[in-house]
């Protein structure tokens, strides 16, 4: 693995586009100067869905970005390989998976990256991705659970033991998984994910089985803790109940269960914000 950072250059306020040359590909990623108040801040990796780049997640994640801010933590957001991420599911057609470019390496590249500059403390490295980018963070906890603190995912459930081309660790993590009952992209209750012409991605559990899957990494038997969540916009059509799987000395594991929703964000609840609240909980536990 060869790391060669280009030089930065800012290109609006304070945006920072940098890259690493990984195994003949130069990966690329963005994020905001941090300030020098930062003191071994922690790092969160904002993953993209499929089709998308990192700086377009950036326009979702102004309220994180500000509340990163105030809990010392750096955001970063890298960009899939041709817009897509080599991720567990075998089905993929995306040249990422079809030519199994090292996401493992461009990732620890770039906590080495960060650690380098910023001083990021290497224990409080965090992951959130929407849909494709979902899948992705689902690969690094399975593949590299000791380089992450915690996981989210938004829209995503695991693969179908059919659709699995990674071999997990079989070591727990603390996760958070946000999915709507009515996503018709990621269905709720499991099946085939197809986004669009030529794209179909496989089969994936349902977000029960997915649940079932951490929980069962962690040892925890029975049914978790359930709590409703105030309908801040009763207009959008959603609810949410969270399901919480909590217990001394192990990982979280945690649903939003998004009533009514489809593949989006709900109203009620910034999902990037719950992102960074779960992980900063991980680290005071």
């Amino acid at each position: 693995m060869l790391l060669t950072g280009l030089i930065s250059y800012p290109v609006a306020a304070q945006l920072t586009h940098d890259s690493l040359l990984i195994e003949g590909h130069y990966r690329v990623f963005h994020f905001n100067q941090p300030s020098a108040s930062l003191n071994k801040p922690s790092l969160v990796f904002v993953l993209h869905g499929s089709g998308g780049d990192g700086q377009g997640m950036m326009k979702a994640t102004g309220k994180m970005e500000q509340q990163a801010k105030q809990v010392n933590t750096l955001v970063v957001y890298p960009d899939g390989y041709k817009h897509y991420w080599n991720e567990c599911r075998k089905s993929s057609p995306a040249q990422a998976n079809q030519e199994d470019v090292n996401e493992q390496a461009f990732f620890q590249g770039m906590i080495q990256y960060f650690h380098q500059r910023y001083a990021v403390n290497t224990d409080h490295v965090f992951v959130v991705g929407t849909s494709g980018g979902g899948h992705m963070a689902y690969k690094l906890a399975l593949t590299m659970p000791l380089a992450f603190r915690a996981v989210t995912a938004i829209i995503a459930n695991l693969p179908d033991s059919t659709n699995m081309d990674c071999v997990p660790t079989g070591k727990p993590v603390p996760i958070m998984i946000i999915n709507g009952t009515q996503d018709p992209i990621n269905p709720y209750q499991g099946g085939r994910v197809v986004l669009g012409k030529n794209m179909d991605m496989g089969v994936v559990l349902s977000t029960d089985r997915t649940l079932a899957y951490w929980a069962g990494l962690a040892h925890y038997q029975g049914k978790p803790t359930m709590e409703k969540l105030p309908d801040v916009d009763p207009q959008d059509g959603k609810t949410i109940e969270r399901y919480t799987y909590r217990a001394a000395g192990k990982p979280d594991i945690i649903l939003l269960k998004v009533i009514g929703g489809k593949h989006d964000y709900p109203n009620d609840v910034d999902v990037h914000v719950e992102a960074l609240t779960f992980f900063m909980h991980q680290i005071h536990r």
